[in-house]
């Protein structure tokens, strides 16, 4: 090959890896809506004349990731708005730096207040610390809201004890696709933050609110993993309502995790759990927090 063909070859290559490895960090969902690596959580962004409006901000250090990822997907555009699905750094971590760009951050009245004070965590045994002012959200609410950007409506509200006290959904009516945070967990473990307030029942009560709101067009888009369907969502709590139901048979009578764990009460269903027992514990405790709710004959 002459150096010029060499020359030739090599810079093509060059941009076609770059341009492989920015379609990597975005994933289309419309013209207008994205799907940008958040540092493996899935951050979405909206275009508009008005500018960009986020889901979630990304994981720690993530930061110059996401920007590039974003500038790659609207270079102009200004970001406005950043909603926080909750309180967990993994989806808050660049809160900071986008309100540093004069963005607006929208959230429960909850994740306001767990992302404002020092809070004991115990699966780690410890205290986190409160996050800066600055990280904060600016605006929060309590029950549900709704803004436009451009000719898009936005719609957002709360999802009760679902996955943490302050989990939300937003809901992008025109374009149908609806982010759900963590209350949908495709690739993970369904994770039931009990010292908040979460348990298995507010989980599945959410995800029903969630299938009211969708269609079988409709693009569901959890904190990590694939787009969902309706139909896979509705798969998903079905799952959850069935090992509700094992599980209330088992704190009838007594027994924790580790007995449930042996009893098999995670066997033959369609998935399987990378870490059961953590799930059975979280699992128990918010059972016993909600105790109120269970049949009468709970010991």
């Amino acid at each position: 090959m002459h150096r010029r063909e060499f020359l030739k070859s090599a810079i093509a290559g060059g941009l076609s890896i770059a341009a492989t490895s920015r379609m990597s960090a975005q994933q289309k969902l419309t013209d207008q809506l994205a799907i940008v690596d958040g540092g493996g959580a899935n951050v979405v962004a909206f275009s508009s004349a008005d500018g960009l409006v986020l889901v979630d901000s990304g994981a720690p250090q993530s930061g110059d990731k996401v920007m590039a990822a974003l500038k790659a997907w609207n270079a102009n555009a200004k970001i406005q708005t950043v909603f926080n699905t909750h309180y967990h750094l993994d989806q808050t971590a660049n809160n900071q730096m986008f309100a540093s760009l004069g963005a607006k951050i929208i959230a429960h009245e909850r994740t306001r207040q767990w992302m404002s004070t020092d809070y004991w965590v115990p699966e780690l045994d410890r205290y986190e610390k409160a996050r800066p002012k600055e990280a904060r959200p600016t605006e929060t609410f309590e029950t549900a809201g709704s803004m436009s950007a451009g000719d898009e409506k936005i719609d957002y509200g709360y999802l009760l004890l679902a996955h943490t006290s302050g989990d939300i959904y937003i809901f992008f009516r025109k374009a149908n696709v609806l982010a759900v945070g963590d209350v949908a967990s495709p690739l993970r473990d369904p994770a039931l933050d009990y010292f908040t307030g979460a348990w298995i029942g507010g989980r599945v009560d959410a995800m029903d609110k969630i299938l009211t709101l969708a269609n079988e067009q409709t693009k569901i888009v959890p904190a990590y993993g694939p787009v969902m369907t309706r139909a896979e969502f509705k798969a998903e709590r079905d799952l959850l309502e069935e090992v509700r139901n094992r599980l209330w048979t088992q704190v009838r009578e007594g027994d924790g995790p580790q007995d449930m764990l042996e009893g098999g009460v995670l066997k033959n269903l369609p998935r399987t759990w990378k870490d059961p027992y953590k799930f059975l514990y979280d699992a128990a405790k918010g059972m016993w927090a909600h105790h109120d709710k269970l049949d009468r004959n709970v010991v």
